[in-house]
């Protein structure tokens, strides 16, 4: 009879064949049989352990939502700081995720939703907490900053080939990350304009501009 700690080990085991299976090969073309010759344990232990293809990728889901929304969520130093170090400690399992939660964002599954909605929260969450305390500039649209915040994230989560071939890299790696590291805190830190002409320009357009107001539907 198995120990909890050896079912534990079981469980995750083929948790990672799954997300493996899933980023490679997508949901539906995914079986179980494949999955647990990858994991090496029986069809009938996943089975036993996750009860259908559908529970262990709701346990996929969970457990990469939680891994990504912690790396890229977090715009402050001391984040980024932690993201560096924990891509260096497994690039591989990092990039298996990222094409985890590329694949669903491509399948439009409920992970990817939900990735996306928990990442504008929590970039708000911290938005808002760096105005209040002083670290950050007010915004005059904190929901909208924090979306652009996350279209960042999401580009670098999910476009890392394209971006490292884009600075002569051959791969998204360590050397990518260094080259990204500066510039970026440099545009967070110090803008990009040297003066505030565009900004003054764009909210003039603004006032001027009606109000968009979408037609009443006939009944």
């Amino acid at each position: 009879m198995c120990s909890a700690s050896s079912d534990l080990t079981a469980q995750a085991r083929i948790r990672n064949a799954a997300i493996a299976h899933f980023a490679r090969d997508g949901f539906q073309k995914t079986n179980l049989r494949a999955v647990a010759a990858t994991a090496g344990v029986s069809a009938g232990l996943v089975i036993h352990h996750f009860g259908s293809k559908e529970r262990l990728r709701s346990v996929c889901d969970d457990h990469v939502l939680r891994i990504l929304v912690q790396r890229a969520g977090d715009a402050r130093p001391s984040g980024m700081r932690d993201l560096f170090r924990e891509y260096l400690s497994n690039p591989e399992e990092y990039r298996l995720q990222v094409q985890y939660m590329l694949r669903a964002i491509e399948e439009d599954t409920p992970a990817a939703a939900t990735f996306v909605d928990t990442l504008v929260e929590e970039s708000e969450e911290i938005l808002r907490a760096g105005i209040a305390d002083g670290t950050m500039r007010p915004s005059s649209d904190v929901r909208a900053l924090a979306v652009l915040s996350v279209l960042h994230s999401v580009a670098t989560l999910t476009m890392p080939p394209a971006l490292a071939r884009a600075l002569g890299h051959e791969r998204f790696g360590p050397d990518v990350l260094r080259r990204l590291a500066l510039p970026t805190l440099e545009l967070y830190t110090h803008g990009l304009f040297a003066d505030d002409a565009a900004l003054k320009a764009a909210r003039a357009a603004l006032d001027e501009s009606p109000q968009d107001e979408s037609p009443q539907e006939e009944e």
